[in-house]
């Protein structure tokens, strides 16, 4: 099976927040910034994410998110196919 940069960087963000939930709300900069990711692709992830609901969002200048629900509700399988869509084992060539 084959995972995304998508599903790699929604997966961390999941995991950085949820590491980091006493902070509350934190900002998507921070998030990037700690997990060395890009900020603009973050941004593209994060709709996906609360609409299927696992994180809240906070909207407008110095907006931020937090986990949604507590860290022994998340599978890591369910947020990949919110997020990569079909999972099916891909083929080698």
């Amino acid at each position: 099976m084959m995972i995304s940069t998508r599903g790699r960087y929604a997966l961390r963000v999941l995991l950085d927040l949820a590491e980091n939930q006493n902070e509350g709300y934190i900002a998507m900069k921070t998030v990037a910034e700690r997990q060395e990711l890009s900020l603009k692709y973050i941004e593209r992830i994060m709709p996906v994410l609360s609409k299927n609901h696992y994180v809240e969002g906070v909207q407008g200048k110095g907006g931020s998110y937090c986990q949604a629900s507590e860290r022994k509700d998340y599978r890591s399988g369910d947020k990949l196919r919110r997020t990569e869509g079909n999972l099916d084992p891909v083929g080698r060539r």
